[in-house]
This record gives structure tokens, sequence and C-alpha cells, in this order.
């Protein structure tokens, strides 16, 4: 949804790729040649959209092995510089696959999705769900059916042993994800976190009154 695209994204993974954190990247669709290219580029996880059917989720985890677990085509780029000579050797054993559940028919469809083989984890996306669950979007969502979507989806992760995560607005709304099972939040966006300190900060500059938060 941002406007980061993959010319962006390079230079994010050769920061990244200098600390100890594992990077991740969410492609815009479940399109095999996207993902491989962010791999390729040095992404050490896919974060893959709107997986809706036991088919997509296959399709997508595929899309991020070589062969004969999937169908990636060999070519790493700088994920071998980043990674080593031997990179092919284990790529298999370390990307991780992440689909997102963001729509009343993958709920449905859940307990298929998460048979299937090597998908690591799943990613909640609160907003579509509630609309594709006639519900207005947002951040957050309590309305009844979905709120209790979201705990079907993470009692159900449990069940198969699926990693469940989720994307948050608010602090509470994380704290009660995490009694829920959820084992990872997002938390808002780089721009909803600017947009948020704007309007707390503007009124008192505006004001000339300094506050804890525009001191």
């Amino acid at each position: 949804h941002g406007a980061t695209d993959y010319v962006d994204a390079v230079p994010m993974l050769q920061a990244i790729s200098t600390t100890d954190t594992t990077p991740m990247v969410r492609v815009p669709w479940n399109d095999p040649a996207i993902i491989g290219k962010v791999l390729d580029a040095g992404a050490y996880g896919v974060i893959c959209p709107m997986v809706n059917t036991a088919e997509e989720a296959d399709a997508f985890v595929k899309a991020c092995r070589y062969f004969p677990k999937g169908g990636r085509s060999v070519g790493p780029l700088r994920a071998s510089l980043y990674a080593g000579a031997d990179y092919f050797q284990h790529a298999n054993d370390t990307i991780i696959t992440m689909a997102m559940i963001e729509s009343e028919q993958a709920v449905k469809n859940l307990e298929d999705i998460l048979k299937t083989p090597h998908l690591d984890a799943i990613f909640v996306g609160p907003s579509d769900l509630a609309v594709t669950m006639r519900e207005a979007p947002g951040f957050d969502p309590r309305y009844p059916a979905v709120y209790e979507a979201i705990e079907y989806i993470a009692a159900k992760c449990k069940e198969a042993g699926v990693i469940p995560g989720i994307h948050c607005g608010s602090v509470t709304y994380g704290v009660d994800m995490r009694k829920m099972g959820y084992r990872f939040m997002a938390y808002l966006s780089d721009f909803r976190m600017l947009q948020q300190m704007v309007a707390r900060s503007l009124p008192a500059f505006r004001a000339g009154t300094p506050s804890a938060i525009a001191p």
C-alpha cells in the first residue's frame, strides 16, 4: 500500500544486511516473478497479500522455494553475496513464508490453507478483512463477527503450529491480540506515526503552549 517499489527496497535490504535483523518484504501480489525478484535481492522472508485458498497458498510457498520444493528460478544476485556461496544449498530451509489472511473467503478456507507444507506464518490484514465482512475499514476492528474471525484465526494457527501475526493500530489492541495468542504484531506505519505526531503537536505549536509531545 505504500509508495515503495523494488528500486527503493534494494538499498533497504542492503542496509538491513549490516545488522542482525531478518529482512522481510511484503510483495504487492502473489506473483512468482515479483517474489523471486525480492528474494534474489536479499529478502529472507516474503509476506504475500490476499491468500484466499489452499491453492494460492501452495503457489506462494512454491514461488519461494527452489526445485524440487518449488519453482523459484535460480539467480540470487546479491542474496548470494549477502548469504554466501552456499546460499542455494540452504535457501529452501531458511526463507520465511507468511500468507496474509484478509478476507472472509480466506477465513472459511483457513484450515486448508494452514495445511500448506512449509507455510511458516499467517499475517492478518484486519482492515480488508472487515470490508469483506461488510464492515467499515480501519485499524483494530471490534465488530463482533470480525473479532470472532480474528479469534478463530489465532486458535486455528495454534492447532496447526503456524505462527499468527496481525497489524495493530494501538497499544491496547496489541495487548489484546497478544493475549488472544498472536505471536507478532505490526504497529501502524511510518506514515501513520508521522500523521499522529503532527496532529498532536501542531495545535500546541500554533497556540505557543509547550506540551510533553511538543516541548
